[in-house]
């Protein structure tokens, strides 16, 4: 299958990169390519890119993708979390900008044996990468009700997370839970009808909270913020986009607190730590998709992009 990828926010994040065409910029989540080659494009020979993803299949493709720009370019199959271990190991100092795209693929969406869309039944997996050891059927399968109960409410902040996760428990004693189809079902007897009626697919969020659990996406992402500031030049950016409000919590709070990261009580009329920001804000709220793009690419809908600088 092709890995395609229809990048979201693709005009305001290149914007926001503020590409020179000698710097050295990294995609950490590469998926189909779409923002590395918005990047490649505005970089000469003297400028790099870095492409890292933990899937392999979207390292392949990329390479593919953007083989044809003159830029140096470099491919890691890891996780984004991982950026400054990688740099050093490239021997680079200091990225000028870094892209980080969040969730899933269209590919990974639409590749039906991968497990991440509730549209197709397909083995329950949800792997980012295939090579990690916990699916989505242990996810399943094996957790508490308890805990089931936790991701489905935290994760995919579900209504009716206790509901289904007590269907699901039900339903694992009489036989293992093995495809996504499965999983709907059970997801939509768990859900009252009316109030299936509206709104989105009734197994969206629980999928999401899944998906998250099995790949740590969250737990992830609150340290690779850190590393990709850390490892910024001097007026380098950060690009994030979110698909749901936990990721941009964490986001909003990571740019806040290298922004002001004083820890003196609030009733101190001045500052005595001596911690100074690193950090700012370029865009004070995030940027959303426009009614042109929703109209394209629908699952933009949710995306939120939030854009920081280096001092």
């Amino acid at each position: 299958m092709k890995f395609y990828h229809k990048p979201v926010l693709y005009k305001e994040t290149i914007e926001g990169l503020k590409i020179k065409s000698d710097g050295i910029y990294a995609d950490g989540t590469m998926g189909g390519g779409g923002h590395s080659e918005g990047i490649c494009k505005n970089l000469e020979k003297y400028g790099t890119f870095v492409g890292i993803d933990r899937d392999p299949a979207a390292i392949e493709a990329g390479r593919g993708r953007l083989e044809k720009y003159i830029c140096k370019k470099f491919y890691i199959n890891d996780n984004y979390c991982s950026i400054k271990e990688n740099s050093k190991e490239l021997g680079i100092n200091g990225f000028d900008g870094i892209v980080l795209d969040l969730g899933v693929s269209s590919f990974q969406l639409d590749n039906i044996d991968r497990g991440f869309s509730y549209m197709h039944d397909a083995p329950l997996d949800m792997r980012m990468d295939p090579n990690d050891a916990m699916s989505a059927e242990e996810v399943v399968n094996e957790y508490s009700q308890e805990d089931l109960y936790r991701i489905i409410k935290d994760y995919g902040e579900e209504r009716w997370a206790k509901r289904i996760a007590r269907f699901i428990c039900e339903r694992r004693k009489l036989q293992k839970i093995r495809s996504t189809g499965e999983l709907v079902e059970i997801i939509k007897a768990a859900i009252p009808a009316s109030a299936r009626r509206d709104g989105p697919h009734p197994a969206k969020r629980t999928f999401q909270a899944i998906r998250i659990e099995v790949n740590s996406e969250l737990e992830l992402l609150a340290e690779a913020l850190e590393n990709c500031i850390d490892v910024l030049n001097p007026e380098g950016r950060l690009c994030v986009i979110t698909f749901h409000s936990l990721e941009d919590r964490i986001v909003k709070e990571a740019f806040n607190r290298r922004e002001d990261p004083c820890i003196c009580p609030k009733e101190f009329p001045v500052c005595t730590c001596g911690r100074v920001g690193d950090f700012k804000k370029v865009n004070r709220k995030p940027t959303v998709p426009t009614e042109d793009e929703l109209d394209e690419n629908p699952r933009a809908r949710s995306a939120k992009l939030r854009v920081g600088e280096k001092n």
